[in-house]
């Protein structure tokens, strides 16, 4: 990493806020302590001459995270989904940056076309429009084959690639400096933060990638009602092109236009709520970037999902620890919430379960107390951000996207209903998965899949503890006789527990 270009990019970041006005706008929307803004005045103010001007037509915070460049724009999508935390006023300014970002040349787009599939733009299509959507990374256009079928493009930025690692670059930086003089927050591990979403961003990066998304996201959720995946076109797709069906519909986040074309807003907050809690829980492969300017409804009323270069993975087990947590919530067990924490290695096992109960119960009890409209999930997980604090909690990388993803459905859906209860939309969907998922029925099918892969690596068994008792012996020469007897016993009684369990698991299932 190279230091000064990355200090020098750090106090442009906050020189680029204070002289557009955007500190002072950002700080009065989400209520900052003094201590921030102080210290992002110290950073910035001093230095505002090395700030970025902006376009001054825009707003002042739109202004400011287009000029800093796509890494801060994807803070301002984040934000633009979230009113309880920023202000309606200033979160619907920032809707502009999920789609409404400055375009590229349409000529330099057809050039970047053309060098990836290998033939003119038109060859390959009849139609081909001026931009109707450009965003951080890409932009898209509508297009006509020759077949005569209607699609969309998606077409990269130029240099977008280089804009982004100077910003990852400087966020690793921010994140050593952070580390090296608070040593309390390497407990959040912030490099590992970085780490995390320059993975996520770098999957963006490459429309291949994300095209093979799309397509195993329409796997997966070919039987879910209400919901489609546009299909890819693969032979006009390509690393920085990505063709893929056209679908008319309105924009999730147009309430006049979803009113005015009669559908349902209160049915449509739950189901985006339950759609990502259930693509989560069940199949650990979901969208993970849901913002608005990501999904449509079409005429029939279904929803669709656009832009699968942020996709989320984690793995069953997670899956079931996430669920029970989810659940205990629901439930208000704050025991069985803190035993998960524990079970899964989340809290450091020389605490107490109990003192760590009774603080998760301080955290949910307030918020069940709540009116349905101040319900919300980023306020729980900003709770529990201070209570695992308190208990040496580390951040759990593989839970960033998914936890992020959720507090940005959750301010989808509260835009179409400021009055949707999260707890209560979650809770069929939560249920469903521990009814399949956790207990007798569940661990049964655990334990038949486990009996499953044993049956394939059969055969190779003897081999391997041949191998390990030769490698003993090579060891240790002449070990004691109770030693190989010891091993060989543990190998009998762990060889016909097995086929009991085998034999269990065939009779239940």
């Amino acid at each position: 990493m190279r230091g000064p270009h990355n200090l020098l990019r750090l106090v442009r970041t906050g020189a680029t806020l204070e002289r557009t006005g955007a500190a002072q706008e950002i700080f009065d929307a989400m209520d900052a302590p003094p201590l921030v803004r102080g210290a992002v005045r110290i950073l910035g103010w001093p230095f505002q001459w090395l700030g970025y001007r902006g376009n001054p037509s825009e707003p002042p915070t739109v202004r400011a995270l287009t000029a800093l460049g796509p890494a801060y724009i994807k803070f301002g999508q984040i934000f633009s989904t979230r009113p309880d935390i920023v202000g309606t006023d200033l979160a619907n300014q920032l809707r502009v940056l999920q789609d409404k970002l400055p375009a590229f040349e349409v000529q330099t787009a057809k050039a970047s076309i053309a060098q990836e599939l290998g033939q003119p733009v038109e060859e390959i299509f009849s139609e081909f429009s001026d931009p109707i959507a450009a965003a951080s990374i890409a932009q898209v256009h509508q297009a006509r084959l020759k077949t005569g079928e209607k699609v969309a493009v998606k077409v990269l930025r130029p240099g977008i690639e280089k804009a982004f690692r100077t910003d990852i670059d400087a966020f690793y930086f921010a994140a050593s400096m952070i580390e090296l003089l608070s040593p309390s927050s390497r407990r959040l591990r912030p490099t590992d933060v970085i780490g995390h979403f320059e993975g996520v961003v770098l999957g963006e990066l490459d429309l291949r990638l994300e095209s093979a998304s799309a397509s195993e996201f329409g796997a997966n959720t070919a039987k879910d009602a209400g919901f489609s995946v546009p299909s890819i076109a693969w032979d006009f797709s390509a690393r920085r092109v990505m063709t893929q069906t056209w679908v008319e519909g309105q924009p999730l986040g147009d309430n006049h236009a979803l009113d005015a074309a009669g559908h349902d807003r209160v049915e449509l907050s739950e189901r985006v709520l339950q759609l990502f809690l259930r693509h989560a829980l069940r199949d650990g492969y979901f969208h993970g970037d849901m913002h608005q300017g990501n999904l449509k409804v079409a005429p029939n009323g279904d929803i669709v999902a656009f832009d699968f270069g942020i996709m989320g993975y984690i793995d069953e087990y997670t899956r079931k620890v996430y669920a029970e947590i989810l659940f205990g919530f629901i439930r208000r067990d704050y025991q069985r919430v803190a035993e998960v924490h524990f079970e899964a290695g989340y809290v450091p096992a020389d605490r107490d379960v109990n003192e760590f109960a009774r603080a998760l119960r301080a955290v949910g009890e307030p918020i069940f107390g709540m009116d349905a409209s101040q319900i919300s999930m980023g306020a729980l997980l900003s709770y529990l951000f201070e209570v695992t604090e308190r208990f040496g909690m580390e951040t759990r990388t593989e839970l960033i996207l998914l936890q992020r993803t959720m507090v940005v459905v959750e301010g989808v859906a509260r835009s179409l209903n400021p009055q949707i209860n999260i707890w209560q939309v979650a809770k069929p969907v939560v249920e469903e998965y521990i009814r399949l998922n956790v207990g007798p029925r569940a661990a049964l099918r655990d334990l038949a899949r486990t009996v499953e892969v044993i049956t394939r690596y059969g055969p190779r068994l003897p081999g391997i503890v041949e191998v390990a008792l030769l490698r003993q012996v090579q060891l240790d020469p002449e070990p004691p006789k109770a030693s190989l007897w010891t091993y060989l016993t543990w190998a009998a009684i762990g060889g016909g527990a097995g086929c009991a369990l085998t034999l269990a698991a065939l009779w239940f299932l």
